[in-house]
């Protein structure tokens, strides 16, 4: 997907469409996590749908959830959902900046190669 270590900078107009598809990719993760959240709140805890959403987004921006948790099963989807929540976050971000420090990277390395 990235450029080869000896092949030229990615031009302006390819880089901005590659982050695109980045903030695409990322788009979509989150959203399938908070899809993902919601429904486990509605189904696990008994939360209407709208305060399902309220504590997803609360415990997927790492914030917390606003909703006690009465029953057993909601509470080890709750724990499950924020672990998730934790490695969707660093995988997420991973994701969206792959293509800024792969052409950081890749723009030094070139100017590396080139003095010496």
């Amino acid at each position: 997907m990235f450029e080869q270590r000896n092949a030229k900078l990615l031009p302006q107009p390819e880089f901005i469409r590659r982050m695109g598809w980045s903030l695409a990719a990322g788009g979509v993760l989150i959203l399938f996590s908070l899809s993902l959240g919601m429904c486990g709140y509605h189904w696990f805890c008994g939360l209407p749908w709208i305060d399902a959403f309220v504590d997803a987004a609360m415990i997927l921006s790492g914030m917390g959830p606003l909703s006690p948790i009465t029953t057993s099963i909601g509470k080890l989807f709750a724990g499950c959902y924020a672990i998730y929540c934790g490695i969707a976050l660093i995988g997420t971000t991973g994701v969206v900046f792959a293509p800024i420090i792969h052409r950081a990277l890749h723009k030094f390395h070139l100017e590396d190669s080139e003095r010496g």
